[in-house]
């Protein structure tokens, strides 16, 4: 996963320009303090620990919305479509850090019982106790999504970097939860944060995506 994690910085240094992203319907709008008052999540189910459970959308910070939406998704065939946030639960796997790099898995499990498909990035937002997001939106790689078909019990996993707060000495806060938007949803999954703090303000604060691949990234 090092490898993939490393790969995709580097295509991201090529391309030079990164999407922002959100995890609800509409971009999030920070604050000179590194928070926003109203968060945004797109789709996704809401987790209390490793596993996402749903989150109603009027309390989901709007970046985690509009992040997970995907401007040139594929079609789907007849029998097989996209993911709903009913149909996932989520999860962040372990750290592994590298190259003065946090890197996170950010997985969904298909817990229905038909196969469904993701396409794109989740809509992502780190929130304190109250909801309010913490940090600037995150950021879209630029690698090129592919189709991830989920059977029933299957997973695909989005990379979540971020620089080392100690390295790159950035203002810090520590989330309690992270929100996560399957592609293309609007209601958010919430996961309890145990990743410790991550950057909110100042330089090298951005959180940076890269799309869902099969697996769990461990």
């Amino acid at each position: 996963m090092t490898n993939r994690f490393l790969g995709v910085r580097r295509a991201v240094l090529a391309a030079g320009s990164v999407a922002l992203l959100g995890l609800v319907t509409g971009c999030g709008s920070g604050s000179g303090d590194g928070t926003s008052s109203a968060p945004r999540t797109e789709s996704g189910t809401a987790t209390s620990s490793a596993t996402g459970t749903p989150t109603g959308a009027s309390s989901v910070p709007t970046d985690a919305v509009s992040n997970s939406l995907t401007p040139s998704a594929p079609p789907a065939s007849a029998s097989v479509t996209r993911c709903h946030t009913s149909e996932l639960s989520a999860s962040v796997g372990r750290n592994n850090p590298g190259a003065g790099q946090e890197n996170f898995p950010v997985v969904l499990t298909n817990t229905s019982h038909r196969t469904c498909t993701l396409y794109g990035y989740p809509g992502t937002a780190f929130v304190d106790a109250s909801g309010k997001q913490l940090g600037p939106d995150p950021e879209r790689s630029a690698a090129k999504p592919e189709t991830v078909k989920l059977a029933p019990g299957g997973s695909a996993w989005a990379g979540l970097s971020f620089s080392n707060p100690e390295i790159s000495e950035a203002a810090t806060a520590t989330p309690a939860a992270l929100l996560v938007t399957p592609p293309d949803e609007e209601d958010p999954l919430k996961v309890t944060w145990k990743g410790g703090a991550v950057p909110v303000s100042g330089d090298e604060s951005s959180v940076r995506l890269i799309p869902f691949s099969p697996g769990t990234g461990a």
